[in-house]
């Protein structure tokens, strides 16, 4: 599941792959903004076929919270 989310990173919004880890932050570590991260969280949903809470969308701190989250919902 990480590497499906640092690729979404990768190749949607131009995060700089050497600093995608499980810890960093998606706003302070590798620059993503809130609607970035909105457009992300959109195309989690697409890609996996899930919805996904706006009350979760605010738990998504870092990496490692997105993917946690995604495997929590059985699709790892």
């Amino acid at each position: 599941m990480f590497e499906k989310i640092k690729n979404l990173l990768v190749d949607e919004l131009n995060v700089e792959e050497s600093k995608i880890t499980l810890d960093a932050e998606l706003a302070a570590d590798l620059g993503v903004n809130s609607l970035e991260l909105a457009d992300f969280v959109l195309l989690c949903e697409d890609k996996f076929d899930i919805q996904i809470d706006d009350e979760v969308l605010h738990t998504f701190v870092t990496v490692g919270d997105v993917v946690n989250y995604l495997e929590s919902e059985n699709l790892g």
